[in-house]
């Protein structure tokens, strides 16, 4: 059988284990451990930056066997770089899996992007050029994590600052087209198409349109500076209204999704990030009734 139409076998088996509905929940942090020990919060679930708890033993490890204890997790990552041409890093894939095999998670995610490259790694989500050839490339390389995992992964769309002239599709085509050929998930971050929407000049809306309605399994919602000619995605801040309008508007389009809040810095106390994951939930509720109307 030609390797190709194995990979597609493998991918469409992959799809038909769409991960559960989860709820709403926050990125886990370690400022936060204790509160959650001691108040068991309203929080359906945690996600936990793949990387932080890579490591042999010690406290990470301890402090999420307890979170895993008592609430469902998922894993997400920063540094797969799946897009990148270096060889894939095959030490962190076996890591990577060794600690969801430990954690058991609902999924594994990442960043559409690459990281570096020749060794080096910019600690930074770096935009992908939007070309056949390009999609080829991350195509296998999607492939082959998943052949390693043993598991369809999910792919997270990053804010993005520069275009690239020979970009031959749009954002949104290019994602659809993966996820069609490999079976992966999508995580869907609506602060992210609010972002690069500004920045490039889309609509965001066109964005949410093209994307394939069953293979959204989670949105992420977090704050941006806005600097009037151009906003960064700095995930320091509040939800604003715009991108409240925009998670509306994915609601609408995609349904029920798994939804978090996401906050990488000045890290509030953990009651005020629930009250904002409360926002999430009522701006859901309110649009599926609507929609059901």
């Amino acid at each position: 059988m030609h390797a190709e139409t194995q990979g597609r076998e493998k991918s469409t088996a992959m799809r038909r284990e769409k991960p559960p509905y989860l709820g709403f929940g926050l990125g886990l942090r370690p400022q936060h451990y204790q509160d959650i020990f001691d108040t068991a919060p309203n929080v359906d679930w945690f996600e936990v930056v793949s990387e932080n708890y890579m490591v042999a033993g010690g406290k990470p490890l301890q402090m999420l066997d307890r979170i895993r204890a008592d609430y469902p997790i998922v894993m997400h990552g920063v540094s797969l770089s799946i897009a990148s041409t270096a060889p894939v890093n095959m030490d962190y894939l076996r890591d990577l899996k060794a600690l969801a095999r430990r954690s058991e998670p609902v999924f594994i995610s990442d960043h559409l992007c690459w990281t570096g490259v020749h060794g080096v790694n910019l600690h930074d989500l770096l935009p992908v050029p939007y070309t056949r050839e390009a999609l080829d490339h991350v195509v296998a390389r999607v492939q082959h994590v998943q052949d390693y995992l043993g598991q369809a992964i999910a792919l997270e769309n990053v804010s993005s600052y520069v275009q690239f002239s020979h970009s031959e599709m749009s954002e949104w085509e290019f994602i659809a087209e993966l996820t069609k050929r490999t079976g992966c998930w999508l995580v869907f971050d609506v602060n992210n198409v609010f972002v690069s929407a500004f920045n490039h000049e889309f609509d965001a809306h066109k964005f949410i349109a093209g994307i394939p309605k069953d293979r959204i399994v989670q949105f992420h919602l977090a704050g941006h500076e806005h600097n009037m000619s151009h906003i960064v995605d700095t995930h320091d801040a509040l939800v604003c209204d715009e991108v409240w309008d925009l998670y509306r508007s994915a609601v609408r389009q995609f349904g029920q999704v798994s939804a978090i809040i996401e906050r990488d810095d000045h890290i509030p106390p953990l009651a005020e990030l629930v009250t904002e994951l409360d926002i999430a939930r009522r701006v859901a509720a309110e649009t599926l009734r609507e929609a059901a109307e």
